[in-house]
């Protein structure tokens, strides 16, 4: 076996630093010990090198700065479900060791230290393993820079691993097990760091066994010292390094960046010239070179040139950059970090000198979150409260905002009415456009005009020419794309909850368009079957899982829904001023640069069209991509009625209702008892229902007078006392010696859901499950006048029939679902995670 070069396969790197805490010990009895600023410099240090490194391509390294333990998570299994070659892990910040030095808890942001070892917002080090272990990718790299990070290697052998899966895991770590190194200060990166930085930016081929050896060279020679003055010695797990072993880590051209090189840390080799030379640079702050020179070559002789180029200034290392903090929407993420990647390290971004301007830190978070903590929670952003932490919750307060619509903007004002302390200052035009298409796999062959119709008669126009055809779409919750898409299928609004029926939907929906396109080809036939509702820019630019073959598939542009236009907004923070002249400058550098040509060559790229005119692609061939050369966009959104979908919206998947119609005649009796007999099933769809969802179980039996007696009244319930309700035998679910009338059942219950769905857009559900033995009672004039009723009442009826056929063509369960928009379910089909399905669609399921 060769060794490991990644170079040409999908790889990734994520690095954590956690420079700030919300929780330190000088102002908190449960806080960390303090802040570590050097940590930010670490981030970018690191983050530069790696880019240059010929290794890790555009959009593959991320950069954390400071997550919560939930964020950090989530990013770790982004990357890890998305690396296919190397996947290189580095984490930077606190560290403590549980009490038998057995266990390395990664203290997040918000971590606290309790009385009897209680170690909230932290993250340990073998669940970390645990998702390493369970990547995709070849190899894995783990760097930690943090206190006791030689106790890793311990972990990683005491891991249990019967697959050897953790083989193709290994570490470097910045000190010896059981001690814990210094802070640094908030000039420069940690020691570690910056020797690893160093290494991999001296150009030519790196490997990780050499970058091992020269930053322990390095270390030794600087004298770094750990705390109570033991050396600090960085470890690898485990040299000597076996050659199939060895992993690439750069192979860039070599960077000349100005630094002194390794010299004695603080307490090292010449202590006492330390204060000395502060005082030779505050007396000789005024006075010309040529005496500062011939003090510095006295000083010189007697210490061997140490703290030289610090005073002169001349050679000293780049000052460090200014960190630009972007907030975006989560779809527009991919893209928002291309360009930020590349405006990092182009000219516009470079001194004379060779030194790094600003960086750009690129995050996402849910778009109505985002509007919300902009317009109402602005003050709990600076100042965080136990209940509302827009700083836990979205991430660090922005310099720029990128929402996918400018009518965010205006949601964000109209809601800014006291205590306002982060002010919006929006671009007067959008930075592109891309509109939001039904995109219809190939294979479908639907046949559908590529524009001028609504998507509302496109999507029926899909399911006419294919039946079998489903309609997705992420979460309007959380992705701007998605609330569009929703503007354009609820249309003036009159039927919210048939208008949600024509989404496909088993669970919570997908976060972004970038996971739905994702996780759909998990599922080969669901992909092949899905028109979904995404970004046209997205059928070009892809969505990182590389790896996925997702279904080919044109775009279709329905006429009546707004378009993306992602919008350049500079947010200024009260009390933000210390720095603001400098942060207002390489803002706006990044804004002339992103609408100039660089800006504009990514976003054509990544599949976005001219925001103006024609609204033709700014770069490539549309054919390529399924798409059409140009497209009359339709109108902006506008943001009262996106506040006013989004509220629909919420409401039809707010608290349900849903309506159990069991039938419990006699010929039931067989199909009674355990799991499968009816009581059985209905129990294991209660999953799909939570505490505030309102149903009820009616036993369906009798021809005269009433048609049906309560099992469980209509209202909210426990767990418990709808399973006790749905228990056969006395004081349960009995089966009657009676027949039963599903005909004047149905049309019973309709008009119940009926009358208590007639003010609101709540999500409405009737289920029935029988034997289909009394269907001879649901035919001709009565099964017209359901079939009537189903469709005037808006409240689907799912038609569960436990013999085989119920749900053939022209059966009455078949007639009265298709009529109501629901489903038929029958013996032939998975029938127990079907109908939990149906129903979870309507609740809100199990707190």
């Amino acid at each position: 076996m060769s060794r490991f070069d990644p170079r040409g396969k999908v790889n990734r790197a994520l690095l954590a630093g956690v420079s700030e805490y919300d929780h330190t010990a000088s102002d908190h009895p449960q806080g960390v010990s303090g802040q570590l600023p050097a940590v930010r410099h670490n981030r970018t240090r690191l983050e530069d090198a790696l880019r240059r490194g010929g290794v890790f391509g555009a959009g593959e390294v991320r950069a954390l700065a400071s997550p919560a333990p939930d964020d950090f998570t989530r990013e770790l299994r982004r990357v890890c479900h998305e690396a296919r070659g190397l996947l290189l892990f580095y984490f930077a910040g606190h560290a403590v060791t549980s009490t038998s030095g057995s266990e390395l808890h990664l203290q997040m942001r918000t971590a606290r230290v309790l009385t009897g070892n209680g170690l909230p917002g932290s993250v340990t080090f073998s669940e970390v393993l645990g998702e390493l272990a369970e990547s995709n990718a070849e190899q894995v790299v783990v760097i930690l820079d943090c206190c006791y990070a030689g106790n890793a290697a311990g972990i990683w052998h005491r891991f249990d691993d019967p697959k050897r899966k953790k083989h193709k895991i290994l570490l470097l770590m910045s000190v010896q097990p059981n001690r814990c190194i210094l802070g640094g200060d908030a000039d420069a990166a940690t020691p570690f760091t910056r020797e690893v930085a160093h290494v991999l930016d001296e150009g030519g081929e790196v490997w990780l066994s050499e970058l091992y050896s020269r930053v322990k060279e390095r270390m030794a020679a600087a004298n770094y010292r750990a705390e109570d003055d033991d050396p600090q010695r960085p470890q690898a797990l485990a040299p000597p390094w076996k050659q199939e072993a060895d992993v690439l880590l750069a192979a860039g051209p070599g960077i000349v960046v100005k630094r002194p090189g390794p010299g004695p840390a603080p307490g090292g080799r010449f202590p006492w010239l330390r204060p000395l030379l502060d005082r030779v640079r505050k007396t000789f702050a005024r006075s010309g070179r040529t005496a500062l020179a011939a003090l510095l070559a006295v000083l010189a002789t007697g210490a061997g040139g140490y703290g030289i180029l610090a005073l002169t200034g001349d050679s000293g290392p780049c000052a460090p950059a200014l960190e630009l903090r972007v907030l975006t929407d989560p779809d527009l993420e991919p893209a928002v970090r291309a360009f930020a990647d590349d405006y990092v390290t182009s000219d516009a971004n470079t001194t004379g000198e060779g030194c790094r301007r600003s960086g750009v830190t690129v995050y996402s978070a849910g778009a109505a979150h985002v509007v919300t903590a902009l317009g109402e929670r602005s003050d709990p952003w600076q100042q965080p409260r136990e209940d509302v932490n827009p700083q836990r919750d979205i991430g660090p307060q922005p310099d720029v905002w990128i929402p996918a619509t400018r009518a965010d903007v205006g949601r964000v004002t109209e809601a800014q009415l006291e205590r306002v302390f982060a002010r919006l200052e929006p671009d007067a035009e959008p930075l592109a456009y891309s509109p939001v298409v039904l995109a219809v796999p190939k294979d479908l062959e639907a046949g559908l005009p590529p524009t001028r119709r609504s998507l509302t008669e496109l999507v029926s126009a899909l399911k006419e020419a294919e039946p079998k055809a489903e309609v997705r779409r992420p979460d309007p919750e959380f992705s701007d794309s998605a609330l569009l898409a929703t503007v354009g299928l609820y249309g003036d609004g009159s039927d919210v909850r048939g208008a949600e029926q024509q989404i496909a939907r088993a669970g919570r929906p997908e976060s972004s368009a970038v996971r739905l396109l994702c996780t759909l080809p998990e599922d080969d036939a669901a992909d092949d079957r899905s028109a979904v509702l995404v970004p046209e820019f997205l059928l070009r630019s892809g969505v990182g899982c590389h790896s996925v073959i997702r279904a080919e598939r044109t775009a279709v542009y329905p006429d009546d829904v707004p378009g993306l236009e992602p919008t350049f907004v500079r947010v200024r923070w009260e009390g933000g001023d210390l720095d603001a002249q400098a942060r207002d400058d390489e803002v706006d550098r990044f804004r002339d640069w992103l609408t100039g040509e660089g800006g504009r060559k990514v976003l054509g790229e990544h599949g976005f069209r001219s925001a103006t005119g024609e609204r033709g692609l700014l770069s490539g061939k549309a054919a390529e991509y399924g798409m059409t050369p140009s497209v009359p966009p339709a109108d902006s959104a506008d943001a009262t009625q996106l506040d006013r979908t989004l509220e629909r919206y919420g409401n039809a998947h707010g608290p349900g209702r849903v309506l159990y119609l069991l039938d419990s005649s006699g010929s039931m009796a067989g199909l009674w008892d355990g799991t499968s007999g009816g009581p059985g099933i209905l129990q294991q769809t209660l999953k799909g229902l939570g505490r505030g969802d309102e149903y009820g179980v009616w036993a369906v039996h009798g021809l005269t007078g009433r048609t049906h007696t309560e099992l469980l009244d209509f209202g909210t319930h426990s767990r418990a006392q709808a399973e006790k309700a749905l228990k056969p035998g006395k004081g349960g679910a009995e089966v009657r010696d009676a027949e039963a009338d599903p005909g004047a059942a149905l049309l019973e219950a309709l008009a119940f859901l009926r009358e208590r769905g007639a003010s609101d857009e709540r999500p409405q559900l009737i289920v029935y499950l029988t034997d289909g033995e009394d269907d001879e009672r649901l035919a001709d004039g009565r099964l017209r006048e359901v079939e009537e009723r189903a469709r005037a009442s808006g409240v689907p009826v799912v038609m569960v029939t436990l013999n085989s056929g119920g749900c053939d063509r022209d059966r009455p369960g078949t007639r009265v679902a298709e009529a109501a928009q629901g489903r038929c379910l029958d013996a032939g089909d998975d029938l127990v995670p079907a109908l939990r399905d149906e129903v979870a669609r309507t609740g809100t399921g199990e707190e």
